[in-house]
């Protein structure tokens, strides 16, 4: 099938009609039915039959539509990425962030690098981490800051710096803490879980089967913002990553680091063949200073 008759074909299966799909197209109604007669005759095979005045599609149709989607699919996607190449400019930095650093971080590291640098726009967009790959190949984003980003052919990375999950909870759940909470602490706990976390997703879980630890997810999210919150809510207890620790502080809470530590990395990305502009590295620089003072601050 050529692709004006996918096209076609994929009008009429949506539609339902032939002169639905022809006011979609914007073509006349002889146009779509000599297309889809040529379409048919080149498969060999039809694609829709007449039963009560309508057109339904026939079992063939059925298989070929969900192939036509995925070409449909990858046609929006270049669409949009030729939208966003038009879009690009100089002074403006395109970022893509997990949630968790879009809370409180990023934020901090916007704000103080527009005061020395006031007329570099921003475009801010968070994304899970499956989510941050496809932005920054479809070119909706410029540079993607992640944590521990799995490797890709298309993608480089550099390391920004460290981090930990934490247990974070009611200051009375933990008792008596030193400068870690074991690990085993959380045995046969409720806690809050987190999902679409991306790569630290199981940082937890192999440290808590090696060691034979078994806990109980009560309430399993998707982010680890929503877990903190949640956890205020409740009373209860959750593992997050330490930056979402500090910018969920309240009065009687409090976070601990573990023992083991639970470490991950936080790197920025981008396309091998499109590194950043100067103002963009000045940015990272930005970025990974605050990210450094973050740490710093301790629990």
């Amino acid at each position: 099938m050529r692709f004006r008759q996918i096209e076609v074909f994929h009008a009429v299966y949506t539609h339902g009609s032939i002169s639905a799909a022809a006011r979609a197209l914007g073509v006349s109604q002889p146009s779509i039915s000599k297309t889809l007669r040529h379409a048919e005759d080149s498969l060999g095979f039809p694609l829709f039959q007449l039963a009560r005045g309508r057109l339904v599609p026939t079992d063939e149709a059925h298989a070929l539509i969900r192939e036509a989607g995925d070409v449909f699919d990858r046609l929006a996607s270049l669409q949009q990425t030729a939208r966003n190449l038009s879009q690009a400019g100089g002074g403006h930095i395109r970022l893509g962030i997990v949630p968790s650093l879009a809370l409180d971080v990023v934020p901090q590291a916007i704000a103080q690098f527009r005061r020395d640098w006031p007329r570099v726009t921003f475009e801010v967009h968070t994304h899970h981490h499956d989510d941050l790959v496809r932005s920054l190949i479809e070119r909706e984003t410029d540079i993607a800051v992640a944590y521990t980003p799995p490797p890709h052919p298309r993608l480089t990375r550099t390391l920004l710096t460290e981090g930990e999950l934490v247990a974070f909870g009611p200051s009375e759940a933990f008792g008596k803490v030193g400068n870690r909470l074991p690990l085993g602490e959380l045995a046969d706990r409720d806690l809050i879980g987190v999902a679409a976390t991306g790569p630290i997703g199981d940082v937890l879980t192999r440290a808590a089967r090696e060691r034979g630890i078994a806990y109980r997810e009560a309430v399993s999210v998707q982010t680890f913002f929503i877990a903190a919150r949640l956890a205020q809510l409740e009373g209860s207890i959750t593992v997050v990553d330490e930056f979402t620790a500090r910018a969920s502080q309240a009065p009687g809470f409090s976070w601990h680091r573990t023992e083991p530590p639970l470490g991950f990395t936080i790197s920025w990305v981008t396309l091998e063949d499109r590194q950043p502009s100067k103002v963009a590295r000045q940015f990272l620089r930005t970025l990974e200073d605050v990210l450094a003072a973050s740490r710093a601050s301790g629990a």
